[in-house]
C-alpha cells in the first residue's frame, strides 16, 4: 500500500511540475504575442500595444525627448571614446561597460559623428543644411523619439517572445515550411510577423538577439535581417494616407505581400546573401532541428522543446535584467548610428543631385513599362535608400495615380532605409556591410518593381 502510495504522489508531482512549465510556456508567451502582434484599433488607426506605448511615451515627452537624446548621445560619445582609447581595467572587466562602450574605431567615430549631429540640430548652429526641418531636423525631432520609446518598451519585452518557448514551438512547426522556400529556419517566421505587425526595427533586433545567442548561421542572419524586416502595416498605411491613395488600400497591402514574397524567395539564392557563410557566431541550438523533426511528431517536438526552454528560464529578475540591457544596448548603440546615417543621407538627398543622377537609369525602364511622369518618378526609385518617407514625399506632386500607387509599393518594399533599418543593421552585430545593403537595395527595387508595375496595369 505504502507503494502504490508513493507511486500515486511521484505521478502527481510530475504532473504538477509539467503543469507548472505548461503556464510557463504558455502565459509569458501569449503575453509577448498580444504585445508585439495583436492588431488593434486606437483612434481609428491600425496599432500594437508596442507601438501604442511608444507612441504614448514619445506623445507625454515629445518636447523633452529631443534634448534627452542628445543628452543620451553625449554619454554615449565621451564614455565610448574613454573606454575604446583608455581602455581603463575597470571599465574593461565590467562585461556591461565592456559590451555598451568597447567598440572598433571606426565605430567610435559614428558615435562622435551622431552626438555632433544631434548638438548641431538641437542648438541650431553651423551650416542650416545640417540642421534643417528635412535633415537633422527630421531625424532628432521625429525618427530618434520614436526609435527611443520604441527601444524602450520592445527591448523590454523581448524577453517575452525569446526566452519562454514561443520560438521553439514555432521553429519546429513551421520549419518544413521556411526552409525549402526561404532556406531559413522556422523560427525566423516570428522576426517576419513581429516587423509587420510592429515595425522593421523590432524584427532587425529580434533577429540581431538571435543571432547573438548562436540560434542563426551567419547567412540566415542576414537573410532575415534585410528581407524579412518587413515595414509595418501601420507604416504601410501612412504611407498610403499621404500619397491620398487610401481608397486603394486592400489592392496596395495584396500587392505589397505579392512582391514581397517574390523577393524573399529570390534575395536569399543570389549574391551577396548566396554568398555569407553557413556558420554560426557560437554553438547553435538549431542544428538537430531538421534531422530531428523528421522522426517524431512536429507538435510534440517543438512543445517539448518549448517546455524545456520555459523551465530553464531563470525568473522574473533575471529576464527583468536582460530585458533593460536589451533597451540599453539598442539606445546606446542603435541611436547614434541612425542620428549619424540618418543625417548624413538626407543631407545627401535634399542638397545634392546624386539621388536624382542615379536614378536616372529608371526613366528608360518606367518609360518601357509605360508608367506615366517617369521622369519624375525616377529618383523616388533610389532616394528610399535615405528614407523610407522620402519617396512618398518627392512623389505625392506627381498626378497619375497608377504613378503614385507604384512609388508608394516600391517604397515599402524596398526595405532598406538608412535613416532607420540600413542604420540598425549597421550597428547591429548582423554580418552585413554598406556595400551589401546597397546592393540588396537595388536587388529588391529590379525584382519588385515589374510585379509591381504589371499589378498596377490590372488595376487601373
Amino acid at each position: 500500500m505504502a507503494i502504490e502510495d508513493r507511486k500515486i504522489r511521484k505521478k502527481e508531482e510530475i504532473q504538477s511540475r509539467l503543469l507548472v512549465d505548461y503556464i510557463r510556456f504558455i502565459l509569458p508567451s501569449l503575453l509577448g504575442i498580444f504585445i508585439f502582434m495583436v492588431p488593434l484599433t486606437y483612434n481609428d488607426e491600425i496599432t500594437i500595444p508596442v507601438a501604442l506605448l511608444a507612441k504614448g511615451v514619445e506623445g507625454l515627452f515629445i518636447d523633452v525627448l529631443p534634448l534627452v537624446t542628445t543628452i543620451l548621445l553625449l554619454i554615449v560619445a565621451l564614455l565610448s571614446a574613454w573606454i575604446t582609447l583608455a581602455k581603463p581595467k575597470t571599465m574593461i572587466e565590467n562585461e556591461l561597460m565592456r559590451g555598451l562602450f568597447l567598440v572598433h574605431p571606426a565605430w567610435l567615430i559614428v558615435r562622435l559623428l551622431g552626438f555632433v549631429f544631434a548638438i548641431l540640430t538641437l542648438f541650431e548652429l553651423g551650416p542650416s543644411w545640417v540642421f534643417s526641418e528635412y535633415t537633422g531636423g527630421l531625424v532628432l525631432y521625429e525618427l530618434i523619439p520614436l526609435l527611443f520609446s520604441i527601444f524602450l518598451f520592445a527591448g523590454l519585452f523581448l524577453p517575452l517572445l525569446l526566452n519562454f518557448g514561443l520560438l521553439e514551438l514555432v521553429g519546429a512547426l513551421l520549419n518544413k515550411v521556411m526552409r525549402p522556400i526561404f532556406t531559413l529556419p522556422g523560427r525566423s517566421s516570428i522576426d517576419c510577423m513581429a516587423s509587420w505587425m510592429g515595425d522593421g526595427t523590432i524584427g532587425v533586433l529580434l533577429t540581431n538577439k538571435q543571432y547573438e545567442e548562436g540560434h542563426y548561421t551567419k547567412r540566415e542572419a542576414a537573410v532575415i535581417g534585410t528581407t524579412f524586416s518587413v515595414v509595418s502595416i501601420t507604416f504601410s498605411i501612412v504611407i498610403l494616407a499621404y500619397m491620398e491613395l487610401e481608397h486603394l488600400f486592400v489592392p496596395y497591402y495584396v500587392t505589397i505581400m505579392i512582391a514581397g514574397f517574390i523577393a524573399a524567395i529570390i534575395c536569399p539564392r543570389i549574391p551577396p546573401l548566396s554568398r555569407k557563410p553557413d556558420t554560426y557566431i557560437k554553438a547553435s541550438l538549431e542544428k538537430e532541428e531538421t534531422n530531428t523533426t523528421e522522426r517524431v511528431n512536429v507538435f510534440q517536438y517543438g512543445m517539448n522543446k518549448a517546455l524545456q526552454r520555459a523551465n530553464e528560464n531563470n525568473g522574473f529578475s533575471i529576464n527583468a535584467k536582460g530585458g533593460m540591457k536589451n533597451v540599453l544596448d539598442m539606445w546606446f548603440g542603435v541611436l547614434p548610428v541612425v542620428m549619424a546615417f540618418g543625417t548624413i543621407a538626407l543631407i545627401i538627398a535634399e542638397y545634392t543631385p546624386v539621388f536624382a543622377v542615379l536614378g536616372a537609369p529608371f526613366v528608360p525602364i518606367l518609360s518601357i513599362m509605360q508608367v506615366p511622369e517617369a521622369a519624375q518618378a525616377a529618383q523616388t526609385m533610389v532616394v528610399g535608400f535615405a528614407d523610407m518617407f522620402l519617396p512618398a514625399v518627392i512623389g505625392s506632386g506627381i498626378e497619375s495615380e497608377l504613378t503614385k500607387f507604384v512609388i508608394a509599393c516600391v517604397s515599402v518594399t524596398q526595405l532598406i532605409y538608412m535613416s532607420e533599418v540600413g542604420g540598425l543593421l549597421l550597428a547591429s552585430k548582423l554580418p552585413v556591410t554598406f556595400t551589401d545593403l546597397v546592393v540588396i537595395f537595388l536587388e529588391r527595387t529590379l525584382i519588385t518593381l515589374p510585379v509591381i508595375v504589371v499589378i498596377a496595369h490590372i488595376i487601373f
